[in-house]
């Protein structure tokens, strides 16, 4: 079996991971599609790497704070007639430590060593509510995630 590796992205437009829930969600109601779907430029040359396990990790206003596993990668030929990648994502959105990320263009790969843990989903010592994103950058800047 390949090793995994994962995709790191930019969630532009959004400023937390209800929005890219939200809009998600609005996607998939008015589509025919099964899984949401992510259209990027450039084809990943580790597509077997990506899908033995890996996930797309989202970046809002500079920190990592959720991931989704990436189902497949399909061919999609633009309006332009330009072949893009259409990276199809499990339809659950993961909530992740929060991890600082320096703005970028596109795509990059994340080592799984690298990648900000999941968040626990069995506390029962807090509520679901998270956490504002300018504590979480704080807190990860000392440290504390």
């Amino acid at each position: 079996m390949a090793d995994t590796i994962n995709l790191v992205k930019l969630c532009v437009g959004t400023e937390r991971v209800e929005d890219l829930e939200t809009w998600q969600a609005a996607r998939m109601a008015t589509s025919s599609q099964a899984n949401p779907r992510h259209v990027t430029r450039m084809w990943p040359k580790r597509e077997e790497m990506l899908l033995a396990g890996g996930s797309l990790y989202w970046v809002f206003k500079g920190l990592v704070l959720a991931r989704q596993r990436i189902v497949r990668l399909e061919e999609v030929i633009g309006d332009d007639g330009i072949r893009r990648c259409g990276i199809v994502l499990d339809p659950k959105i993961v909530r992740t430590e929060s991890q600082p990320r320096r703005a970028f263009q596109g795509w990059r790969y994340l080592n799984p060593q690298d990648a900000p843990r999941d968040l626990s989903t069995e506390s029962t010592h807090r509520d679901d509510t998270p956490l504002p994103n300018e504590l979480a950058a704080a807190l990860a800047d000392i440290g504390i995630r």
